[in-house]
């Protein structure tokens, strides 16, 4: 990237001279073309690695672009409560966690998109890949929005906190604690642009106990209690999108009863908390559930991903059940990256409201011919010195390295990001095109009317970062702790 990134908010001002009129409470694009030349470069860059001060005001810069360039931070709420109503099916959201490389990774993503007339493509972070990736959502929002710019793109863009779970380690050390962290960290995402959470407290299903009801009772007190949090911080006629999860990836299936448990449980306690507050309280637009997948999939001695059995069946019923029951979306379906792209049509036909990909991605970087072995060998070793103590008995190098390696996403991020452009041409090429087949078979290509129709823009407030201004009572952290 030219020049990398601005040593100081004059910097920025000075290179951005004839191209943008910069005003205290927004920004005018002066010369489209060279705002998405190197300028976004450079301003995407400064938002990474840049200097406090520089990084902020980056980052401001970049949202407001976005606004003005129509590029716009959405919730997808009200398209999957059409779903619900049945006003469309066979069209599954792919929601795509960009770990590493995230501003190409990023523009490829829009690449395909635009390639295959598609807008309901969800970006988003998990709260545990946010420690390896060295990415706050604040960082995350503005490197997203920046790839939006530099494409031209025009229309919402879908930004996503996912797995906003509880860890039922630190929940039985200190559970007051570990809801606050959860707390926090979604009011953050919230401020930075996020219109769309998964709350994920489906680790704290506890299946000893005698009901299916006691089972997901702190599963649903905790995701009630979450969606009272989103809707006391979402911005004003902004309903952000909350999907729930009954099932933990990679455990046992999920069952219709498994999905009523929660539902019964979690409208009664919304109804509680109305009661209580006097305040009315969207529930959650979808439902994640597990039906075969895991998290990253299962490598072979020899390198290969175990083979991926889902049960499209089940995916389907759970889903039908959620939109003529509850009237929500449908069904989502984690873990999916690994399989074939060919049988991503099945969740289409299974009216799956979404399904998430992460790791065949990542991998496709890592693996792609075009991967610096240099480059590489630094990864091995540092996982080697690093990380051998998740080393499994008896498992290969292969193995190892397949299970560890997104632990030196951020720890060689700048590495990554400093990748000639050639290299990065070899890699992303190939995954656009896998992003478009994938686009194609989910039924999103073509069918972006549905977002026309249901997705209205209303802008999100614009912070820098280290204001007080709109900020709740809940304490939003540091950034980078």
């Amino acid at each position: 990237m030219a020049g990398l990134e601005f040593g100081t908010i004059g910097d920025i001002q000075t290179a951005a001279s004839g191209i943008l009129r910069i005003e205290n409470d927004g920004v005018e694009v002066l010369d489209g073309g060279a705002l998405r030349g190197d300028l976004i470069d450079r301003l995407a860059w400064t938002a990474v690695f840049g200097d406090d001060e520089a990084r902020t005001e980056a980052r401001w810069l970049i949202r407001h672009l976005a606004n003005a360039t129509g590029a716009w931070s959405a919730s997808i709420h009200d398209l999957y409560l059409a779903a619900g109503q049945d006003a469309y099916s066979h069209v599954t959201t792919p929601a795509i966690n960009v770990r590493g490389l995230a501003y190409d990774l990023a523009r490829t993503i829009f690449q395909a998109a635009r390639e295959t007339a598609s807008k309901q493509v969800i970006f988003e972070l998990a709260r545990s890949e946010m420690g390896y990736t060295a990415q706050r959502p604040g960082e995350y929002a503005a490197v997203v929005l920046a790839a939006a710019v530099k494409e031209g793109w025009q229309g919402p863009v879908f930004i996503q906190g996912d797995h906003y779970q509880a860890s039922l380690s630190a929940w039985g050390k200190d559970s007051k604690a570990e809801l606050d962290a959860v707390r926090n960290l979604t009011v953050e995402a919230i401020r930075a642009g996020y219109g769309n959470i998964d709350i994920d407290a489906s680790t704290l299903v506890d299946l000893s106990l005698g009901t299916l009801k006691e089972q997901q009772r702190a599963n649903y007190v905790n995701t009630a209690e979450l969606t009272e949090v989103i809707r006391a911080a979402e911005p004003e006629g902004v309903t952000v999108s909350i999907g729930g999860e009954i099932g933990e990836v990679g455990k046992e299936n999920s069952t219709v009863a498994d999905l009523d448990a929660f539902m019964e449980g979690y409208l009664e306690e919304l109804a509680r908390r109305e009661a209580a507050s006097g305040t009315k309280l969207t529930g959650i637009s979808k439902i994640s559930v597990q039906t075969g997948t895991s998290h990253g999939g299962v490598v072979l001695p020899d390198g290969s991903i175990e083979e991926v059995s889902v049960d499209f069946d089940t995916l389907a019923e759970l889903s039908a059940v959620s939109k003529a029951k509850y009237r929500i979306g449908g069904a989502v379906q984690h873990g999916a990256s690994t399989l074939p792209e060919t049988a991503f049509g099945k969740f289409a036909a299974a009216s799956a409201v979404e399904v998430h990909l992460a790791t065949a991605f990542q991998s496709a970087i890592y693996d792609s011919p075009s991967f610096p072995n240099e480059l590489l060998g630094r990864v091995h070793t540092y996982l080697d010195e690093h990380h051998s103590d998740e080393r499994k008995a008896g498992e290969t190098d292969t193995q190892f390295y397949y299970n560890t390696r997104k632990r030196a996403l951020g720890p060689f991020k700048r590495d990554l990001w400093l990748l000639p452009d050639e290299i990065k041409a070899g890699i992303f090429d190939d995954l656009r095109r896998r992003f478009v087949l994938i686009m194609n078979e989910l039924g999103i290509a073509g069918r972006g009317d549905l977002v026309d129709h249901y997705v209205k823009r209303l802008d999100f407030p614009i912070y820098r970062e280290g204001s007080s201004e709109g900020q709740t009572s809940v304490d939003l952290g540091k950034e980078g702790e």
